[in-house]
């Protein structure tokens, strides 16, 4: 007996798709590179696109057969086409309208739901910019459940490498509910943490004793420093500026952590 496989629903690629999941298994053993050595160091991006368009004779040129092609029905090729376009020039405005037709139909076609949203999104930042997100990677929840070495690491990843390089800011936090001391140094561009007072913590330009759980109040930004000292919750020994200082070089997510200074 034979079976039609594809008289049935579900063989089909709803979810994910045969072209995409073996891709996948092919890149799990064999890491990003196809075994073409073309591609071994290619150009970045932006970089790659600005020689594609020059070489397809300028962005006019390379709309011009991409409506073509539009009008032709190779959605996919528009779409390929047109992106370098946009890499080389974001704010092209004819080229953002074919490629959010071009997606949208792409999404209209396309049999799984992950793909559908990719190309109905990407249509729809084209035309009425980027949707964001309503995720929170800093909700009091998330942060209750990381100890402080992984909260003073968020804040390392966020500082601002190349604004920060000349600084220099040392903070000793202390903690009446118990615990080692934990000092923060933004040297080189680089925020670093040590618990305890050895060596390596160095000296302070200014020392802040508070409870665990008011300088995780600090850090989300749902309190101030100069509210906690005012309240008797907080003391600072030597230059509060400095902490201002330090905070000044972190990048704020969107929403993240945010430190409250005087």
């Amino acid at each position: 007996m034979v079976w039609d496989l594809d008289a049935y629903g579900f063989p089909h690629g709803y979810y994910g798709s045969v072209s995409h999941n073996s891709k996948a298994v092919y890149q799990r053993y064999m890491g990003w590179f196809d075994g073409n050595p073309a591609r071994l160091w290619a150009h970045p991006p932006t970089e790659a696109a600005t020689r594609y368009v020059d070489f397809m004779g300028g962005a006019d040129e390379v709309l011009r057969r991409a409506r073509q092609s539009y009008a032709q029905g190779d959605f996919r090729w528009v779409a390929e086409v047109v992106g370098h376009v946009l890499f080389a020039d974001p704010e092209h405005a004819e080229a953002r309208a074919l490629q959010a037709d071009a997606l949208e139909q792409l999404g209209y076609g396309s049999e799984n739901g992950t793909w559908r949203n990719f190309f109905l999104t990407g249509a729809h930042e084209l035309r009425h910019g980027t949707v964001g997100t309503s995720a929170s990677s800093a909700s009091e929840d998330l942060i209750g459940t990381l100890t402080l070495d992984q909260l003073f690491d968020s804040l390392a990843i966020r500082v601002d490498g190349p604004g920060s390089w000349d600084a220099d800011v040392t903070v000793r936090w202390r903690f009446t509910d118990g615990g080692d001391p934990s000092t923060l140094r933004l040297k080189n561009g680089v925020l670093t943490h040590v618990r305890g007072l050895g060596p390596a913590a160095g000296e302070p330009d200014v020392e802040i004793t508070l409870d665990e759980p008011d300088l995780r109040a600090l850090l989300l930004g749902r309190a101030a420093l100069a509210d906690l000292v005012g309240r008797g919750r907080a003391e600072v020994s030597g230059d509060p500026a400095r902490l201002t200082e330090l905070a000044a070089h972190l990048t704020e997510p969107d929403p993240g952590f945010a430190i409250v200074t005087p």
